[in-house]
């Protein structure tokens, strides 16, 4: 069993944790997994328990004819449970943006201290897309003006959200024509509840296209809200160079592990985690100081802006604690499992759960309240420190890595034309070329029933081989940057047309762009990709394509197709939730590519993921007439002078 257990990571500081667990009988996900076998009606989708007629599952040799007691269909059952899937994961990431509007505008009123607006820049462009008036008023009345107009799009009523105006031209008349641009985020989260109820919608095609408002919703508006205040009010990241993987640990100081997603809390603890009196506090107690890290997006937050060390991704939360180095780790929401709590009862650690929304039986509970962040973080870190004593050996792996993140959009606009010529047109000057052949975007969570990492670092390797430029977030950027993927290094493994695109501008093959809610970054990048120019005139001409190859969440299902919604083409690895239903199958892949341009496919084949990514980017290529490479010439004087001149 324990080589078995082995396999399911190719991560050496994860296969060394997991041989402690197997070898002192300790129950982590990746043994879990095996004991709990997957209902095979339910992963495909043949399964409804919309009400207690049920639950309706549609088994047998002719399953797919079978109807539920009510009359419904299979299909109809399939697209019902995407749709509340797709609802759970827009609810998850708006939620996420509503709290920071309501942190901005405690900030612009001065009821948020230790907080402050860090780009005002950001500020100034947000407020002329929502309509804000700016000219001579004082910053925090703008603040103030934003953070309100921030709320009315999760409570709007009537019209559209207002960043549908940074899509293309053309992809707004195509939301329009489809009856899709995104309202409110709740009233479309609402309103996909009240369709899936029983006796509402039973028509499979007409569910799936409010499958696609509402995760318009939350890429377009909940999800894009969330970075742009948190950019506000934190800063937008520019490169930083940080470490990355169990070995960020340390044995002589306080380690504080930050897990979860919403960065308020976190950028509070890093913020005050260098005072002189925490300092010497922990040094009383007998470490030599205050090592903070983080996993999950949460440490994503602060590695972007504060360079702040991430011990691992979703399946490492565990294994963190089984190193017996940390003394607290704080929770706030999202991916963070209820085993934690039963865990810590045999091992020191205190787990720290921060949000009235997720609350852990075995945790300590400390509301968090931005009104008075700095008291409560520094009550969180100090009873990290308390703890510090009672550690009973550690096991901390020596492996890390090095990671270079921070590239958000205006970030990368930046690099590619300095101060005062910031443009895109380098990048769509190489992919026109063919030294970038397109842009991919590997993205999402780990899932124990597929090997952990591996098919993140199988696909960006051979991505960039190929000389297609690899854009990352969440876990599925640290899975690369714990192999060395996320640096400058990484051009070894690159193309030779990609890799002097690289080194000409600087930047690694392969980008870090944030945590799983800046997915949105990678829509305003591909917004500007087409206004630069050359490459079509909607994001659905692009040479590029997006791939989850170990999703496992309802987020990670809203984020794919609202990038689908954009016009993109959409590859998730694992497992189809509709593969019991051939006609939402084909729906959402070949009837939603003529209704919006883009398609959602599931694959659990990484090979033919990477086949089919690869023939869709060549396609685009094609059709733009930019698909035969051109030899790129050098005149001479003789051939300048042979120039006819009109």
């Amino acid at each position: 069993m324990t080589d078995e257990l082995l396999n399911k990571t190719v991560d050496p500081a994860a296969k060394e944790m997991l041989k402690y667990a197997y070898d002192n009988n300790i129950s982590t996900m990746f043994s879990r997994v095996e004991e709990m076998k997957r209902c095979p009606i339910g992963a495909e989708g043949r399964c409804c328990k919309n009400c207690s007629m049920g639950p309706c599952r549609f088994t047998g040799k002719d399953y797919d004819k079978k109807v539920g007691i009510c009359g419904a269909t299979l299909s109809t059952v399939a697209a019902r449970n995407l749709g509340r899937a797709i609802a759970g994961g827009a609810s998850a990431h708006s939620d996420h943006g509503r709290d920071l509007a309501l942190t901005l505008k405690a900030v612009a009123k001065g009821e948020a201290p230790g907080y402050e607006i860090k780009d005002e820049q950001k500020l100034y462009n947000i407020a002329e897309i929502m309509g804000v008036e700016t000219n001579g008023r004082d910053l925090k009345d703008i603040a103030l003006d934003v953070a309100n107009r921030a709320l009315e799009d999760f409570g709007r009523q009537e019209g559209i959200i207002y960043y549908v105006s940074r899509a293309p031209k053309r992809r707004q008349e195509i939301w329009k024509k489809s009856g899709i641009e995104p309202r409110g985020v709740d009233r479309e989260v609402v309103e996909m509840m009240h369709r899936t109820h029983i006796g509402v919608d039973q028509d499979a095609e007409n569910i799936l296209r409010h499958v696609l408002r509402t995760s318009l919703s939350d890429g377009w508006g909940g999800s894009m809200l969330a970075t742009d205040i948190s950019d506000i009010l934190f800063g937008t990241p520019k490169a930083v160079s940080s470490t990355m993987n169990l070995g960020v640990l340390k044995e002589d100081e306080v380690n504080l592990v930050i897990h979860g997603h919403e960065p308020t809390l976190s950028e509070m603890i890093a913020t005050v985690a260098d005072d002189p009196e925490l300092i010497d506090y922990a040094k009383s107690k007998g470490a030599k100081g205050i090592n903070l890290t983080g996993i999950c997006c949460t440490a994503i937050e602060v590695l972007m802006r504060q360079g702040v060390p991430v011990v691992g991704n979703f399946l490492q939360q565990e294994l963190a604690i089984l190193t017996g180095a940390v003394d607290a780790m704080v929770v706030d929401i999202q991916c963070i499992i209820q085993a934690l709590g039963k865990l810590v009862e045999t091992n020191h650690t205190e787990l720290i759960t921060t949000s009235p929304k997720a609350k852990i039986p075995g945790a300590t509970h400390i509301p968090f309240d931005e009104h008075n962040a700095p008291e409560i973080a520094k009550q969180i870190i100090m009873k990290a420190i308390d703890n510090f004593p009672n550690r009973n050996g550690t096991r901390i792996p020596k492996i890390n890595s090095p990671i270079v993140a921070g590239f958000s959009h205006e970030y990368i606009n930046y690099m590619l034309g300095g101060k005062y010529r910031a443009s895109f047109r380098p990048l769509n000057d190489a992919i026109v070329d063919g030294r970038i052949q397109g842009v991919v975007g590997v993205v999402g969570c780990n899932n124990p029933r597929v090997t952990h990492d591996k098919s993140h670092n199988y696909l960006v390797k051979e991505l960039i081989s190929r000389d297609y430029l690899v854009a990352q977030t969440g876990c599925g950027a640290i899975a690369c940057s714990k192999y060395g993927l996320l640096t400058p290094e990484a051009m070894e493994h690159a193309g030779e047309g990609l890799r002097s695109i690289c080194e000409a501008l600087g930047i690694p093959p392969v980008l870090h762009l944030g945590s799983c809610v800046d997915n949105s970054r990678v829509l305003t990048i591909l917004t500007q990709v087409v206004h630069e120019g050359g490459l079509g005139d909607d994001i659905s001409d692009l040479p590029a394509a997006g791939i989850a190859p170990e999703w496992m969440s309802e987020k990670a299902l809203s984020i794919g197709t609202y990038f689908v919604a954009s016009g993109l083409y959409v590859l998730f690895g694992v497992g189809s939730p509709v593969g019991g239903s051939s006609e939402v199958t084909k729906i959402i892949s070949n009837g939603w590519e003529k209704l919006i341009g883009g398609k959602l496919e599931f694959e659990p084949d990484m090979d033919k993921i990477l086949e089919k990514t690869i023939d869709h980017i060549q396609k685009k290529r094609k059709a733009l007439g930019i698909h035969e490479k051109k030899e790129r010439v050098l005149f001479d004087m003789e051939a300048r002078r042979a120039l006819e001149i009109e």
